[in-house]
């Protein structure tokens, strides 16, 4: 994808590629504290994050496209070692994130990677004809 294309919103008012890629960052950021903290005792309790404001204050669009795609990649990478290492009986601690109803680790892992499909389906929409 273009640096040009990659600063297109998808629509007015909608994040463009880099956006996106970055709020996934910080879903994995956010992710990444989850998946070890879980592990630590028998309840988990984290406060929400703002996404618009993540965005906003890391400035996505002013990170080349690489830069943001090399450092989703290699956190990613890194994520899918901590999830695959995670022992049964703390897949089910429980976990409550701001003021959702509790879940389990394991699904807070498996919610992770259906966000990261659906916000990555958006991306790829751009590279086909009918996303263009």
């Amino acid at each position: 994808m273009s640096e040009a294309d990659a600063e297109r919103p998808r629509a007015p008012g909608k994040w463009c590629p880099k956006q996106v890629l970055g709020h996934l960052i910080d879903s994995a950021a956010n992710n990444h504290q989850r998946f070890v903290r879980g592990q630590q005792g028998t309840e988990l309790v984290t406060p929400a994050y703002a996404q618009d404001q993540w965005v906003d204050c890391q400035a996505y669009v002013a990170r080349s496209w690489r830069d943001l795609t090399s450092l989703w990649h290699a956190y990613n990478h890194h994520l899918a070692h901590v999830i695959e290492r995670i022992p049964p009986d703390r897949a089910r601690v429980r976990c409550t994130i701001g003021a959702n109803q509790p879940v389990t680790l394991a699904f807070v892992a498996d919610d992770y990677v259906a966000h990261m499909r659906h916000h990555l389906g958006q991306i790829n929409a751009r590279l086909s004809p009918a996303g263009a």
